[in-house]
């Protein structure tokens, strides 16, 4: 499992080092020396840091719980145990929020992310499907109401 998500935070880092055209490395430094400069590379690296942090936080907890499942009795789960197995399933929660996040700042099709930019190629100039309007039916003249208004 722990491949698996190297292997997402490596696709997450190239997706970040394509997009602002640097290693990531530089671009963390470009953001702590002047994160007014550029608020989306700003983001997207505030957001993969606490991504890192929350699966490297995970690791140490699948370790702590392992190591404590080694020591345990063979069928039985004591309240330490089971504590550890919490904290596993919260950190689960905060790494995968987290992975989300990132993911949504990366696609340039989500929500709140169409803001035209030298990374997103050209800006749409119309429908990608020619269409034409819908015709219209004549105007109905207005029908009298029975009995008045009340």
């Amino acid at each position: 499992m722990s491949e698996e998500l190297d292997d997402v935070l490596g696709a997450f880092a190239q997706q970040i080092e394509s997009r602002f055209q640097m290693p990531l490395h530089q671009l963390r430094q470009a953001v702590t020396a002047a994160p007014q400069a550029n608020a989306e590379a700003t983001t997207v690296a505030r957001w993969y840091g606490l991504l890192e942090e929350a699966q490297e936080a995970l690791s140490t907890a699948e370790d702590d719980i392992l190591g404590a499942l080694d020591h345990a009795p063979a069928g039985e789960l004591d309240d330490p145990v089971m504590a550890l197995a919490d904290r596993v399933n919260n950190l689960v929660a905060v790494r995968d929020g987290r992975a989300m996040v990132v993911r949504h700042l990366l696609d340039d099709d989500a929500p709140g992310n169409r803001t035209p930019g030298p990374w997103r190629g050209a800006a749409h100039t119309g429908p990608a499907i020619a269409t034409t309007p819908v015709p219209r039916p004549a105007a109905v003249p207005a029908v009298p109401v029975r009995g008045g208004a009340r």
